[in-house]
């Protein structure tokens, strides 16, 4: 009897979030609130609040932030059985700003994390092709070379098992060497993916042309299926070789924190596509996630459980226009 596969599984670096109490310079704030932060982990979680199984491949040092994260993410419900502990290296930290609009300042305490030594060895092909689903980041390819080389195993592995893989570029230029050998690794692991979701911005770096039909159009040409353009505020656009359309976005009562927008986009568009919806409805979920989550603070402290989720939809009916 074959075992039933278990939903989406992400890999990526953790870090111990401080957040500073008061808005002002970070060399002058004395007191910060702890939290969790990371990317691929703020899509494992989003994923698990939504009622899938979710699961997160990491290393993290033996230390008090690698012990925060792994109870922090087991009380969310997320596998962590695809992490491995190293005593060598420490898990990284981050400081970050508090702002009443903009986005806030970040610093980053992550050389030479245990994250940043995740390689090959560490691709559990039994563990990752017990889900159906892979989403992946740009982050972890701009990390190290280990790190790098540990992404195209885990996107091959799950491609040569038949299973989707979303690709969120996340773009970091203060991790890459230059734009050029960015725009490269991202959009060469991009188009192994089966659904690609940069925002507009990002768009128009990789693919020089911030219209959103010509950003999809680059992608479907090169053998992805679906390609969501987030537009902030405005919603989203999405393409696939057979349909296009726009999605309006869900108004901010107030915009508290913009970090974690875009994963929980992909939080409501994977949700979706795993449970069999339409692209409009997946989309649209996306939408919704990333509205609440810029309307508190953390990265993803307001990402909202099912029934949540229903609610808020209910409450703010949008449309969509398709072509």
């Amino acid at each position: 009897m074959t075992a039933m596969l278990k939903d989406s599984v992400t890999f990526g670096e953790a870090m111990v979030m401080f957040i500073a109490s008061r808005p002002g310079a970070l060399k002058d704030i004395d007191t910060f609130s702890r939290r969790l932060a990371g990317a691929e982990v703020n899509v494992a979680i989003g994923l698990s609040r939504l009622g899938l199984s979710s699961g997160w491949i990491s290393r993290l040092g033996e230390d008090a932030f690698g012990e925060y994260i792994a109870e922090y993410l087991a009380r969310e419900q997320v596998d962590i059985h695809g992490v491995t502990y190293d005593s060598r290296y420490p898990t990284g930290f981050q400081l970050k700003s508090k702002v009443h609009e903009g986005d806030p300042q970040v610093q980053y305490f992550r050389k030479g994390s245990a994250a940043s030594t995740l390689g090959v060895a560490d691709v559990d092909f039994g563990y990752l092709t017990g889900f159906r689903h892979l989403h992946m980041t740009g982050i972890p390819p701009a990390l190290t070379k280990s790190t790098r080389a540990f992404a195209y195993a885990a996107l091959e592995t799950m491609k040569g098992a038949g299973r989707t893989v979303s690709f969120d570029p996340n773009l970091r230029p203060s991790l890459w060497s230059s734009k050029e050998e960015m725009r490269e690794v991202i959009n060469d692991l991009a188009c192994r993916a089966d659904w690609v979701l940069p925002g507009i911005g990002e768009g128009e770096f990789l693919t020089g042309s911030r219209d959103p039909k010509e950003i999809a159009r680059f992608y479907l040409n090169r053998g992805v299926s679906l390609v969501a353009v987030k537009l902030g505020p405005e919603g989203a656009y999405y393409r696939t070789p057979n349909e296009e359309g726009i999605v309006q976005g869900f108004k901010a009562k107030k915009v508290v924190d913009t970090v974690g927008a875009g994963d929980g986009f992909a939080t409501g568009l994977i949700e979706g596509l795993l449970r069999g919806l339409s692209i409009t409805e997946a989309v649209r979920q996306g939408n919704a996630i990333g509205s609440i989550a810029v309307q508190s603070e953390g990265d993803h402290d307001g990402y909202p459980t099912k029934e949540e989720l229903e609610t808020y939809l209910h409450n703010h009916l949008t449309g969509v226009r398709q072509r």
